[in-house]
Formats: C-alpha cells, sequence, structure tokens
C-alpha cells in the first residue's frame, strides 16, 4: 500500500479521455476522492448523490434562473461531491461567471468540456479503473489480514502486529494500552510519548465504547491527527491501535487496516490474559491458605501476594466470591468450564484496568477475590468500594446479555487491613450472596456492612436455634392463620413497617380501620404482650426477620 493513493480529481485529470477537458474552477479541491461518476441533468440532485461522486452534466440546469443555478451547485457542495464535470454546446455555451466564482469559493472542482464528448466513454474508464482499484485492494487486504494471523500464531507479540502495521501503512503506530504498557512503531522521544499518552487517557479513552462502529479521529494539533481503532474483548475496550495522520484526511482503505489490526490484537490480548492465568496458578494456594487459616505471618503474606512492604501506612483487603449460576440444566461440563474461565479472565482484565492488585481462584462455579489497594485518603475505601461494585455490574450485564442462561452471584465481606484476617471476609461474603439470594428486600446487596440485622441472624450457627426461636414467637400467628387465612403475620410485618402509624398500616394493606383494630386485638391476644412494649416488639420483629429468611432458603 506504500506506492498507492486515493484516486481523485488530481488522476482524473490525467486520465486520456480528458485531455480536450480543462479546470475551470475549484484547483485546490482537486485532492478531493472520487468514489463513483454518474450523469445528472435533474435540478434536485441531493436524493441522488453521494459523497465522492463526479457529477457529469451537460448543464442544462444552467438554462433555469440564477436562483436555481446556485442551488444546484449548493446542493452539490453539501452532499460532498467529488467535483462537476460540464460538457459544453449541447444545453448550453458557457458557464456563468458566478457559478465558477461559487465553486472556486468552496473549493469545488468544475471541468469543463469545450465540445460535445461521449459520457459513456468516461463512465466506462473511471468505473473499470476504480474496480480494478478496489479488487487490488481487496487482495492487499486479504494478503495484510494472512501476514496477521501468521503473527498471532507465531507468538503473543503485540509489537509484531504494529510493525506489519507500520511496514503496510508507511506510518506512526501508537497502541494504547490500560493493562499492558503502551507502544509505539517505530519508536519516539519519551516526551512525545507521555503527551499521547496523556491526550489519550483526557480526551479519548472515554469516547471508545465497545457498541461504537469504526474508528475515532482525534486531533492532536491543526496538522496532526491520530485515527484510533478500539480492541474489544469481552464487549470491554481495554486499549486501541492508532495511525498517526499529518494533513490527510482518513481512508477507506486506512480504516479497514486498523479493524483488521484491532481485531488481531484483540486476539492477542484474550490468549495474554489466559496465559497469565495458567502463569498464576500459585495464586490458588495463596488464597487456600487463607481459607484454612494457614498463613505464618503478614508479612510473608504480602510477599507472596506481590505487595511491596509499606514503612509508612497500610493496605486495604476486601476479600469476595463470584459465584456463577448455570441455569441451562443440558449444558454440558465442558461449556460450564469455558464459561467459568472466560468470566475469571474478564475479571482479572477489568481489575488490572482498575490497577487492583489481585488474587483470584476458580474453584468450581466459585470465584475468590481478594483485592488489595494502598489506603492514600480517608476515601481509599470508599473508592475501592465503588470500583468492586462496577466490575461486579459489568460482568453481570456481560453474562445477561451474551451468555445464555447465566446468572451471576456475588459478595464481598468487611474491608480489613491484614491479609492474615481474609479469610473471614471470604465467609462473611458467602452470607451476603446467601441473604441476597434468600431475602428479596436484600436481592441488590453486595457487601456485608449492607445486610444490616442480618449479619447477626446468620451468624446463629444452629438453624434449628432460630426455628425454635420463630416458633416460641410467632408460631401461635403462624397457626392461627394456617387455620383461619386472617393473615395476621403479614399484618403484623406491615404495622412493624410503618412504625406503628395505623392510618398507614390500614393503607398498604387495602383494608378498612375497623379491621386492622381487630386484627391486632387478636395478635395482641394470642401473643399474650402488648405490641407496644419495646423488648416484645424487639423479639418479634427479629423472629419476623429469621422466618423470611428461612423460608426461602427452603
Amino acid at each position: 500500500m506504500n506506492g498507492k493513493k486515493t484516486f481523485t480529481i488530481a488522476d482524473v485529470l490525467e486520465r486520456p479521455v480528458f485531455r480536450r477537458a480543462k479546470l475551470a474552477a475549484g484547483e485546490q479541491g482537486t485532492s478531493h476522492r472520487v468514489g463513483w461518476v454518474h450523469v445528472l441533468e435533474i435540478t434536485n440532485v441531493t436524493p441522488f448523490v453521494s459523497r465522492h461522486d463526479l457529477i457529469l452534466t451537460t448543464g442544462l440546469w444552467l438554462t433555469r434562473e440564477g436562483e436555481e443555478r446556485a442551488e444546484y451547485m449548493e446542493q452539490l457542495i453539501r452532499s460532498e461531491a467529488a467535483g462537476l464535470c460540464v460538457e459544453l454546446g449541447t444545453s448550453i455555451h458557457e458557464i456563468p461567471p458566478e457559478i465558477l466564482e461559487l465553486a472556486e469559493s468552496h473549493h469545488f472542482p468544475v471541468i469543463v468540456f469545450e465540445k460535445p464528448v461521449r459520457f459513456v466513454e468516461i463512465t466506462q474508464d473511471i468505473h473499470s479503473l476504480l474496480i480494478n482499484r478496489h479488487h487490488e485492494l481487496l487482495k492487499d487486504l486479504e494478503r495484510f489480514s494472512r501476514q496477521l494471523q501468521q503473527e498471532t500464531l507465531r507468538s503473543t507479540d503485540m509489537s509484531a502486529l504494529l510493525r506489519a502495521l507500520h511496514d503496510y501503512t508507511a506510518r506512526q503506530v501508537i497502541y494504547m494500552s490500560s493493562i499492558d504498557t503502551n507502544r509505539f512503531v517505530p519508536s519516539i522521544q519519551p516526551d512525545v510519548a507521555d503527551r499521547i499518552a496523556n491526550f489519550y487517557a483526557n480526551e479519548v479513552e472515554s469516547s471508545m465504547t465497545s457498541d461504537r462502529e469504526g474508528h475515532l479521529l482525534f486531533h492532536l494539533n491543526e496538522s496532526t491527527a491520530v485515527l484510533f481503532q478500539p480492541v474489544v474483548c469481552f464487549g470491554q475496550v481495554f486499549s486501541a491501535v492508532g495511525l498517526v495522520l499529518h494533513g490527510e484526511t482518513p481512508t477507506e482503505e486506512l480504516s479497514l487496516l486498523l479493524d483488521y489490526t484491532a481485531k488481531a490484537a484483540a486476539t492477542l490480548v484474550l490468549r495474554t490474559q489466559f496465559l497469565e492465568d495458567r502463569l498464576l496458578r500459585n495464586q490458588n494456594e495463596l488464597i487456600q491458605d487463607m481459607l484454612n487459616g494457614q498463613l505464618p505471618s503478614e508479612e510473608q503474606a504480602q510477599t507472596r501476594m506481590g505487595l511491596r512492604l509499606l514503612s509508612k501506612g497500610q493496605y486495604l483487603f476486601w476479600a469476595g466470591v463470584i459465584e456463577v449460576e448455570h441455569q441451562d440444566k443440558e449444558a454440558s461440563q465442558v461449556r460450564k468450564e469455558s464459561i467459568n474461565q472466560d468470566i475469571l479472565v474478564l475479571l482479572r482484565s477489568l481489575l488490572k484496568k482498575e490497577t487492583l492488585h489481585n488474587l483470584l481462584m476458580m474453584k468450581g462455579n466459585q470465584c475468590y477475590i481478594l483485592c488489595a489497594k494502598e489506603e492514600l485518603t480517608l476515601r481509599s475505601a470508599a473508592q475501592m468500594k465503588k470500583v468492586l461494585a462496577h466490575t461486579v455490574q459489568y460482568i453481570q450485564n456481560y453474562a445477561a446479555g451474551q451468555l445464555d442462561k447465566v446468572r451471576i452471584h456475588a459478595g464481598f465481606g468487611k474491608v480489613r487491613y491484614r491479609m492474615t484476617g481474609a479469610g473471614r471476609s471470604f465467609e462473611e461474603a458467602y452470607q451476603v450472596i446467601e441473604v441476597a439470594r434468600s431475602v428479596s428486600a436484600m436481592r441488590d446487596r453486595l457487601f456485608y456492612d449492607s445486610i444490616g440485622i442480618y449479619q447477626l441472624l446468620k451468624a446463629v450457627p444452629l438453624t434449628p436455634f432460630l426455628q425454635e426461636f420463630v416458633q416460641d414467637h410467632l408460631g401461635g400467628l403462624l397457626a392461627h392463620d394456617r387455620e383461619h387465612h386472617m393473615q395476621l403475620l403479614d399484618t403484623l410485618d406491615a404495622y412493624f413497617r410503618c412504625h406503628g402509624s395505623k392510618r398507614d398500616t390500614a393503607g398498604i394493606l387495602y383494608i378498612h380501620r375497623q379491621t386492622l383494630y381487630n386484627r391486632l386485638d387478636k395478635i395482641n391476644e394470642i401473643i399474650g404482650g402488648n405490641l407496644a412494649d419495646p423488648d416484645k416488639r424487639r423479639c418479634l420483629e427479629m423472629a419476623l426477620l429469621a422466618h423470611r429468611m428461612l423460608q426461602a432458603e427452603k
């Protein structure tokens, strides 16, 4: 591709069929790309003109009044046509000066044949040339695609792909990544590399979305721009490939080359993440030691995780569990393991993108997570919590949109300041998942500190104790509801939720106030006490929560 260029008006003027033609206006627009050629004599041309079209005409429209003639030209200019070719001698004998001035002011090329010419010869000549060039382009792209494929099969070296793109385009190639090293082919000065990296982080990265089709063009300054193509893996943008353009307009060829390179780069990114997963098997041992309470010392644990030991300050550690629920009972074990592995790789990439130190272990359908970050400010814990919530939300959205009959559950324990306490955090994470599954009001809870009183209920070691507690305090109401269907338990629950307001309770139950009074009297009679008594009220509220949780677990 190095020696090739876009077919332009200047190239058209070099064709033999245009030897008798002259350029009457728009000399500065001869670099306009020509994509197709056709004849138009009607005045309303906008619906029939595409960008880069070269329009042939006998000038019939020039026989109209001045405003209509100008409107014809303005339509062509607005439609970004490549130019206009006018034959004199058939409909008109000259082009009015005001039309040429309008074209000149917009750098819009106007080519004039002073004698009649066969338009069919022009269209055949240009179309055959365009078709042949397009055919050659497709062959070149196929060769380039095969070269990229060979490079991806040969190694995981991202620079090899970038060199191939540079060799093919003879342009500066850049690779910006949030999970890997930024690369420049050929190498550039460090200060220039830093400026481009800052520009990408501040101006470009936020515009890169996985659902956006095609490339993005960003201007570094008046004369230099970068054409970026996002590298998308698992629906997430982790990096981008770019070509530096100096005073030139992006072409379809460059866009296609970038697209091919970005797809090949995505293949390497995925493979690298899978290889990292294999290389980090020792993480499994470290997490297993945490679960078993076998970490001999904090310093040794942090060293095994790859953390530098801090002389002052401390790390924040957050442990959690992500559980993959395969709802398709017919899915094979191989399919399930493949999905689990994809989610593990995606999770690792997302955490890496957020610069969180992490340990991951996939065991069955559960992924154990330990994240670490240095506590730099009082808001570090809140920021880390927000990142974890966003990461889980992304994985849940990915599963809902890309995976069939797969649901993601997640929970995190309390933040801790020592790795040796992380084992307890994993237990808390389990409890969050169990509560979120069993209690509808807790369905969206992700962190241990958000499940409230259920921390205490889940800490009760024996289920029979909870069952006996519920029976002792609510057994009479449950038995009465089974026999008489008075909905006393629901009434009691609503009464507590309305903080003892009888009007509000009757409202949410859609019953008359007198009906509520009768039910409350019956409740007081059965429980053998008064709902206004604080101790009695606390016991009943705890029993209601425990009953709801036990019913859901059944």
